[in-house]
């Protein structure tokens, strides 16, 4: 946790300071201009630990003016980085007769992240419902069909709150799910300031239950009321072990790797979890990172996963495409014959409230049977 934090404060403050050069370049600052700018950056470089410190304080209104405040500039600066980084590039390239002054090549790059952040704010509200047909033969002809919906990363908290919620929860029950499930990552805050928001999901009643796994926000969450929270919400959550729904499908779950550091992790293997289930049966693995272990990989017909958020905001969504690019980083991947992975985009937000180029989404998944239209 240490380094990642050094890590983050390292990037982050990076880009604040290359944001303060651009602009005392284009605008000649004096010292008090200069100090005021570098006071506000450094400012909102720290607004993440101010936020979670105002939260834990229970200075709830504070918490969510300062968390508006600091991810929606989060966002804007990383949008201005990189197109500020890209413009630089032109610059070095362009010949002298191409060139872009110092104000020109500061107002730009602010415009481009403006615009695509108001426009971010608004497609983050956007949800979505994608859809997946698998057809087996684990499926008998008498049931036909079962519909599973899943929702991933909506990151209840400062900002995912009860509209939004609301929203995201619509877009659930109009699928009418017979199974719902979760697949990380419900919550992100303190758990004690969540009054009212574990039962609108009570509203959906799915046929065969509603089912759930953590993520690596419940153990930030901390942990135990996180799990107290997700099982008011009407969960049940597998933590290194399975369920049978319907008679015909099993849905095995496991925690994130980062409950390890909670002591409260299930050291299940998948492989010991799965090794137990029937191949008889569907099997729907639910695992929060679309990481795929060799030693299960003919275990299981469908992993379902989140956690990528496929980047959530463009370009930081060719990073996850990189690290996840052995699996997939949003969508569906066929792994082999029978055997599929479905990685969500997430319904919420983590940080900045925008997307870009990664809508949020929910999740339908038709199991049908094979000879089923």
């Amino acid at each position: 946790m240490l380094l990642f934090f050094i890590t983050f404060f390292t990037i982050y403050g990076g880009m604040h300071l290359y944001a303060f050069l651009k602009a005392r370049a284009a605008f000649a600052f004096s010292l008090r201009a200069s100090f005021s700018a570098a006071l506000f950056m450094a400012i909102m470089v720290f607004a993440p630990v101010l936020i979670r410190l105002t939260e834990r304080l229970e200075f709830e209104l504070i918490a969510r003016l300062l968390s508006y405040t600091g991810y929606l500039w989060m966002g804007v600066i990383f949008l201005f980085f990189s197109a500020s980084l890209c413009i630089d590039i032109y610059r070095l390239l362009a010949p002298s007769s191409l060139a872009l002054s110092a104000k020109t090549a500061f107002y730009l790059p602010l415009l481009i992240s403006v615009s695509i952040a108001v426009y971010g704010y608004f497609e983050a509200l956007n949800i979505r419902t994608e859809k997946v047909v698998i057809k087996t033969s684990k499926i008998s002809k008498e049931i036909g069909r079962l519909r599973i919906v899943q929702i991933s990363d909506v990151h209840i908290g400062l900002i995912i709150r009860e509209k939004r919620l609301r929203k995201i929860l619509e877009e659930v029950k109009k699928a009418k799910p017979d199974i719902l499930v979760s697949t990380g990552d419900l919550v992100d805050g303190q758990i004690n300031s969540f009054k009212g928001l574990a039962e609108p999901f009570r509203e959906i009643n799915p046929k065969y239950g509603m089912f759930a796994v953590t993520g690596n926000h419940e153990f930030y969450a901390g942990i135990r009321q996180a799990l107290a929270f997700t099982e008011k919400a009407g969960f049940k959550i597998l933590r290194g072990e399975a369920v049978t729904a319907a008679g015909v499908v099993s849905i095995a779950g496991v925690d994130d790797p980062e409950v390890k550091r909670s002591g409260l992790y299930r050291n299940v293997s998948e492989k010991e979890l799965l090794s137990g289930l029937s191949r008889d049966k569907f099997t729907v693995l639910l695992k929060h990172r679309p990481v795929v272990d060799k030693d299960t990989i003919s275990m299981f017909d469908l992993q379902l996963s989140g956690h990528t958020h496929k980047g959530q905001i463009f370009p930081f969504s060719l990073l996850t495409w990189y690290y996840y690019r052995h699996t997939i980083h949003a969508g569906h991947l066929r792994l082999m014959d029978n055997l599929y992975l479905y990685v969500s985009r997430g319904a919420g937000t983590w940080g900045p409230p925008i997307r870009f180029l990664s809508p949020p989404e929910i999740t339908v998944i038709e199991i049908v049977h094979k000879d089923n239209k």
